[in-house]
């Protein structure tokens, strides 16, 4: 996608974004250079570099954008089980499919590797967010909850296909042992309607 016209910063900027979450879905995390993103879009790595300021920069405000939008897309999907018009199940393959095929695991491994930790932030952040908007926050078990979400969710995108093999297991077995928790944790707090439980 090749971008000629001019744009406002924040377009600019967005369209940027855009661009490096493509290349991280389609080739990795080592393929979201300022060069790579520039070529995307038609601009130059100078105005790359006046937007993120570094490599790093990118990768930061990257995470950053992916865990907006994923945890906004999660809280829907949260609000919709909650009343009743949609499933445990979609709260947690939308975690899931987050770290697996939207590249968030794959990029916080690759910022952890390359020294860039301060980069998950914005991860870190957007989940204690979502947490506190869906009122969990004065939950110690519904914390709890969270935070195995998302430990099963990022172990599964880091080693998930060749530990479920090699333990002769389906391959969704890390998400149903996740659907299975979310709602035991659920139904303690009275969350859930039932019909939403099965």
């Amino acid at each position: 996608m090749s971008i000629k016209k001019r744009l406002s910063p924040e377009a600019s900027r967005d369209a940027a974004l855009e661009a490096a979450r493509s290349l991280l879905i389609e080739a990795g995390p080592q393929a979201v250079t300022l060069k790579a993103v520039a070529g995307r879009i038609g601009r130059t790595h100078a105005n790359l570099l006046h937007h993120f300021g570094s490599a790093s920069g990118l990768q930061k405000a990257l995470a950053s954008h992916l865990a907006g939008t994923v945890c906004a897309t999660i809280a829907e999907a949260v609000h919709a089980a909650r009343a009743g018009m949609g499933q445990p199940r979609d709260v947690v393959d939308l975690t899931f499919d987050a770290f697996d095929r939207e590249g968030a695991g794959a990029l916080a491994s690759w910022m952890l590797l390359s020294g860039n930790e301060d980069a998950l932030d914005p991860i870190i952040d957007a989940i204690h967010n979502l947490v506190v908007e869906l009122n969990d926050f004065n939950s110690e078990d519904q914390r709890r909850t969270t935070l195995a979400l998302v430990h099963l969710a990022l172990g599964d995108a880091l080693l998930g296909g060749p530990l479920t093999q090699s333990l002769e297991l389906p391959r969704t077995a890390a998400r149903d042992v996740a659907e299975a928790l979310l709602i035991e944790s659920a139904a303690k707090a009275g969350i859930f309607p039932p019909a939403a439980q099965g």
